[in-house]
């Protein structure tokens, strides 16, 4: 790939770095495919547990390429079209992207290591977990460009990360914001010193494998249905039902015996 390096850390772990570094990472149409066709891919990969998307150099993504503009050919299905028709097909090629991150059955780390703005920001957002280096900013600013801020998913995720007010506040003034902000606003779980980032996303996605294929397949999947749950009875009907498969998956069966040796379990693959 022209864009995107992959490499397994260690057993279940894969690094997803988007090598773009003279552009601080900024998404183009092969920025784009090669996303998608890692993340699309994990779904049918047995052997990765856990992936930490990150940049190369000094910016995670820097939003939209504003110095390579697309013209339609440049992703599949719009040879020939005009303006209308390819922007449109445009607009829904990277929101397939966000799609494809959050719907992907593994785990997703953020791994931000520098801006992270426009549809850098959605990148992030659309992980399942974010961890900043104390060099990250962040930031919503298609409202900067004259457009509005509801783009690919970031006005579905960060109200539900930092609450309706905060991200309106945000939204609405496009303003730029440090790790330390984010940290405190909930948008990031953790913020590292840039030289120690690479070892605390390790160890959060260490923590994250040493657990169940089932049982982490199955949290991610609930977590974010539940999320969208109309009731409180809805979501428990979904626990419920994935509590009970889980039981015959002999998950229970290797903690019992882990549990007796005083030794952690290991997990029978699905």
């Amino acid at each position: 790939m022209e864009t995107v390096i992959c490499r397994e850390i260690e057993d279940g772990i894969l690094e997803v770095r988007m090598n773009r570094p003279e552009r601080l990472n900024a998404i183009n149409a092969t920025l784009i495919k090669e996303l998608l066709t890692v993340f699309q891919g994990l779904q049918n990969d047995r052997k990765t547990r856990v992936a930490i998307l990150t940049g190369e150099g000094k910016g995670f993504c820097s939003g939209a390429d504003m110095q390579e503009p697309a013209s339609p050919g440049a992703i599949p299905g719009t040879d020939g079209m005009g303006p209308l028709g390819f922007v449109y097909k445009f607009q829904e090629y990277l929101a397939q992207l966000m799609l494809a991150i959050h719907e992907c059955d593994k785990p997703v780390i953020a791994a931000v290591n520098g801006a992270a703005v426009g549809g850098g920001l959605a990148l992030a957002l659309a992980s399942d977990i974010r961890i900043a280096s104390t060099a990250a900013k962040f930031g919503a600013v298609f409202i900067k460009t004259g457009l509005s801020n509801c783009d690919v998913g970031v006005s579905y995720f960060l109200p539900r990360l930092v609450g309706a007010g905060t991200a309106a506040e945000l939204m609405l003034t496009g303003r730029i914001f440090q790790a330390d902000e984010a940290r405190e606003i909930r948008l990031v779980s953790r913020v590292a010193a840039p030289e120690d980032l690479a070892a605390a996303a390790l160890e959060t996605a260490r923590a994250i494998a040493e657990n169940s294929e089932y049982g982490v397949w199955m949290t991610k999947k609930g977590l974010w249905s539940n999320v969208d749950a109309p009731s409180l009875r809805q979501a428990m009907e979904l626990e419920n039902r994935t509590q009970v498969l889980g039981c015959f998956t002999g998950g229970m069966d290797d903690a019992r015996a882990a549990f007796g040796t005083g030794a952690k379990p290991r997990w029978k693959p699905l």
